[in-house]
């Protein structure tokens, strides 16, 4: 019934840490068993900002810009390997990662960057979303952002159904979009001699924008601290053979889900570089795109499965960008939202500059601003890049799983890579900015703000290197058996509990005072925390990442204090969303009494957290206490 172990780091997405257990399956079925993380990441790499980048680069270059797609592919399979290897073998996402490792006054700022990563992604999802809508049913694009304000509930329901019918769906979007380009291939008839030219290294004058900006849609930020997360999914077996079979089995997942994104994202290229670059028609708008198709393809066919692949790659993207989000907020400030929250203000967030240049330019300025979202992209990757190669660099965080001097290299190349790019472009608007005709305050002050964010990144790349190599804390007892495995120490006499629910708030204060009255009185206590993070909420009890291994340290820390008061006490971790992690745990054990803190929310807190002591009042039969 309890469970005891020591730990002092917390879970990534603890609802569905540990989730899937392919040791539970045999032969081939274990390799699948792995798959399906990979290809909730690939979705980013097709999403419709994806479309604006390679359907301006193909229209405008021809092919003379797959090497660009090319390199950028190689670059997010080792990143995307690194990242799961990190999440596996640390037991941390990047974004914990990164609050273990880097002050305070640093994680806040790179928390900030990131989520405006995850809201211009959300941008350009939103975009592809209302215009593919447009495209296929007519609805006028203001129409439209109504629409996909509504559609994030739709997502967060199939969130809920579990992460194995997440990844269906996913991988039904995925196969849709490939299967709508695939048909469209055979219909424009591209040269393959033309293609294969492409793979020839080339920057023509005028595409170094473009080129940043295949990168940046290409290898998203928000990805990495992702897959970091989502690989926790995978139950690990014990040791450095259970770890060791883990990556494998990611990389091959990685490698067959990134090259399917690649293959599509050429397809988008191709086809622009075949219809409109030979006809002179540099594509400006994904609206235009669509209505030229017909015209100088000579088939109506190639208009719909553009527009259905469209509307199918802006709705998967949504899904996956709501658990970015989560991932990133609580691993970075520990701070939780409810999803449907969470989801809410990044996509109002979104649809704010969407609604706001849809009214004022109408179609023509969609498409300017989907480009500059992915150039946003671009601008954050170096600051998730450069921690990511740090931490798998070290000996001391990754042990015996550290990567290889082979593999360090190319991942300090490729971080060179995108952080020159970046610093050229910078360079070149602010010098342009300040040269030209722009308002000298607003020149100004965009070069002071470039240089407070390369200042930022230095400290980035030099702060792991400042001192010796140390190891975060590991939670010894489960390196060698999941926290399903421990045996609880008493209470299977049936005799009643007095449980304490603790949230690690400044309200258990109270409620750990009230259980030490109580221990006086002989009274047998169990102290309950449920770890309510994004991945606790989908993947449930199965979960384990460093959050809740954070949860399991205090509740420790705690238990260790009321013995030495002299009670008899033990300690339970629950997952997913409190209130209904609490009512079925009270309903499924002899309790006698189970104190709960009030925490005085105001309108603000409610909306947050829910009002969890009034709903587990109202559905258990045990006697509940809110202490103040």
């Amino acid at each position: 019934m309890m469970a005891s172990s020591s730990a002092q780091s917390p879970r990534s997405l603890p609802e569905l840490h540990a989730s899937v257990d392919p040791a539970r399956a045999g032969g081939w079925r274990r390799h699948l068993a792995f798959f399906g993380p990979a290809f909730l990441i690939s979705v980013g790499y097709m999403d419709p900002g994806n479309w604006a980048t390679d359907l301006e680069a193909g229209s405008r270059f021809g092919t003379a810009l797959v090497w660009v797609l090319l390199m950028s592919n190689a670059m997010a399979v080792l990143l995307q390997t690194l990242s799961a290897r990190l999440g596996i073998v640390a037991g941390r996402d990047l974004a914990q990662a990164c609050r273990s490792e880097y002050p305070r006054a640093v994680a806040i700022p790179l928390w900030i960057l990131c989520e405006a990563a995850i809201i211009a992604c959300d941008l350009a999802e939103v975009l592809g979303t209302i215009i593919g809508l447009q495209l296929l049913f007519g609805l006028p694009l203001l129409w439209g952002c109504v629409i996909t304000l509504l559609d994030t509930f739709l997502l967060l329901a199939i969130q809920r159904l579990g992460i194995r019918r997440m990844e269906a769906f996913i991988l039904v979007m995925v196969a849709t979009i490939g299967m709508a380009f695939l048909a469209q291939t055979f219909i424009v008839k591209p040269s393959f001699p033309d293609f294969v030219a492409g793979f020839l290294p080339q920057v023509p004058e005028g595409s170094l924008l473009i080129i940043l900006g295949l990168i940046g849609a290409t290898v998203m930020p928000h990805n990495l601290y992702l897959h970091s997360a989502l690989v926790q999914t995978r139950r690990v077996a014990p040791g450095d053979a259970g770890k060791a079979a883990a990556c494998r089995h990611n990389l091959v997942d990685t490698v067959v889900a990134l090259n399917a994104a690649f293959l599509i994202n050429a397809a988008i290229l191709v086809l622009a570089a075949t219809v409109f670059f030979r006809h002179g028609v540099v594509v400006t708008e994904i609206q235009q795109a669509h209505h030229l198709l017909a015209e100088l393809v000579g088939s109506r066919s190639a208009q719909v499965l553009f527009a259905l692949a469209l509307l199918a790659a802006g709705q998967s993207s949504t899904l996956t960008g709501t658990l970015a989000g989560q991932i990133v907020m609580e691993g970075f400030v520990s701070l939780r939202l409810q999803p449907w929250l969470r989801r809410l203000v990044t996509r109002s967030a979104a649809l704010v500059p969407a609604v706001l240049v849809i009214g004022l330019t109408g179609e023509a300025g969609t498409y300017q601003l989907m480009i500059a979202s992915q150039v946003v992209l671009s601008l954050q990757l170096p600051f998730a890049i450069l921690p990511l190669v740090h931490f798998t660099g070290s000996r001391a965080k990754m042990g015996a799983f550290v990567n290889a001097a082979w593999v360090k290299a190319l991942a300090w190349v490729t971080a060179a890579v995108v952080v020159g790019l970046n610093a050229r472009l910078v360079w070149d608007v602010t010098t342009a900015w300040l040269l030209g005709n722009v308002h000298p305050a607003l020149a100004w002050g965009a070069a002071l703000a470039a240089a407070a964010v390369a200042g930022l990144l230095v400290v980035v790349a030099l702060w792991p290197l400042r001192g010796k190599d140390v190891a975060w804390r590991v939670p010894m007892s489960f390196a060698t058996a999941p926290p399903e495995t421990f045996v609880p120490s008493g209470g299977d006499d049936g005799l009643p509990w007095v449980a304490a629910a603790l949230d690690r708030s400044g309200a258990d204060a109270a409620v750990v005072a009230h259980c030490r009255d109580l221990a006086t009185q002989g009274k047998r206590l169990l102290l309950l925390h449920v770890t309510d993070t994004a991945q606790a909420q989908v993947y449930g009890g199965e979960s384990w990442d460093g959050h809740a291994m954070d949860d399991v340290a205090y509740l420790e820390e705690t238990c260790a204090q009321l013995t030495l008061a002299g009670a008899r006490v033990e300690w339970r971790i629950l997952h997913g969303r409190p209130a209904d992690q609490l009512v079925a745990f009270a309903r499924s054990h002899p309790l006698e009494l189970l104190i709960m803190g009030s925490h005085g929310h105001g309108l603000a807190g409610f909306l947050a957290h829910g009002k969890t002591a009034a709903h587990v009042r109202k559905r258990v039969k045990a006697e509940v206490k809110v202490v103040r």
